[in-house]
């Protein structure tokens, strides 16, 4: 097949003067050598492309291939990482991943945790502000939250926005944070309780009945000073020292692939992703959220890091991939 890779590439957005944790999310040309080496090797002719700008200029020279692996987050808005999958379903073009509906879905945290809730599933109360004056019910006690809170913008990934400092114990320092969040991210933020648990990632890859989990790790904090938040210096700062990856104890992976089969069918998810959950004070799984198009980096990403715990090599969480996506466009005869 003639596979086209669409990207958006860190170094670009660098170049244009983002800071390094508002790049975070775009993909380094590691990942993206990674990815064409690894469809070639499974027997694709691979075209690079880049992002949506460039995919739309490709695409005026009337240029068509089989099926894109989209892996673009996009710049910026609540519907980025939709963007070029709502123009590829414009032009009827297959691609992997996740539609325009899920995409969209699974990007905002909030939407995110009232459709968990509408499958029956527990995640933790939570209230959004798009302003500091829609601060005022919370704080006067009208909204059912109570600290300690946990803040983060509503529709980033990665990590963006996410530290030390994100536990809020305080009304002051919840004023304080929110407007930092406001100013920087341009977009709601989401106010949670917060969960002092053990945290989890579950690895699916398929489609409906498909589905599997692939591998499930735990995410263990090294240090007190990381405040137990797997935040964007954990990951991308020192990773080594601030935490380490384990597969948790049988009967834990049991029940949470159960959850995570659950939501992931119940989104409508596709071919590859990644679910995460966090305990509560007295044990309780709370789904945090869905990312349905993860990162895949082979050494850092974390979707790549569950496999390779599992005994699944990159190559092979690659071909699992794709060979969903082939096979559900295939069944629906859109390839042939």
């Amino acid at each position: 097949m003639h596979i086209a890779l669409t990207y958006d590439l860190k170094e670009d957005y660098l170049a244009r003067g983002f800071a390094p944790e508002m790049a975070a999310e775009f993909d380094s040309l590691e990942t993206i050598n990674a990815l064409a080496e690894t469809i070639m090797r499974l027997g694709h002719a691979v075209t690079r492309i880049g992002n949506y700008a460039a995919l739309a200029d490709w695409l005026a020279l009337g240029q068509r291939p089989d099926l894109v692996f989209n892996i673009c987050e996009g710049e910026q808005g609540l519907g980025r990482e939709a963007r070029v999958p709502a123009l590829l379903e414009t032009v009827q073009i297959p691609f992997v991943f996740s539609d325009v509906a899920v995409l969209t879905l699974a990007l905002h945290k909030g939407l995110s945790k009232l459709a968990v809730r509408g499958l029956g599933l527990a995640t933790t109360d939570f209230y959004q502000v798009e302003s500091l004056a829609s601060l005022d019910r919370l704080i006067a006690g009208t909204v059912p939250l109570s600290f300690p809170l946990f803040v983060k913008p509503v529709a980033e990934g990665t990590s963006k926005g996410i530290d030390g400092l994100s536990r809020i114990d305080t009304a002051d320092r919840l004023y304080q944070r929110c407007s930092e969040l406001l100013e920087r991210f341009r977009q709601p933020v989401l106010i949670e309780r917060y969960l002092p648990g053990r945290e989890f990632t579950v690895g699916i890859v398929g489609t409906g009945a498909k589905a599997r989990v692939v591998g499930i790790m735990e995410i263990v904090f090294a240090h007190e000073d990381t405040a137990s938040i797997y935040s964007y210096a954990a990951k991308f700062v020192d990773n080594s020292s601030w935490i380490r990856y384990q597969v948790p104890e049988p009967e834990i992976c049991q029940t949470l692939s159960e959850a995570a089969l659950k939501i992931w069918r119940g989104f409508g998810c596709r071919d590859g992703g990644r679910i995460d959950f966090r305990e509560d004070e007295a044990g309780v799984l709370q789904f945090l959220e869905i990312n349905p198009l993860a990162g895949l980096n082979p050494d850092y990403g974390d979707l790549p890091i569950i496999c390779k715990l599992a005994g699944l090599n990159y190559d092979e969480l690659v071909g699992a991939i794709l060979a969903s996506a082939i096979e559900r466009l295939e069944e629906q005869h859109v390839l042939v």
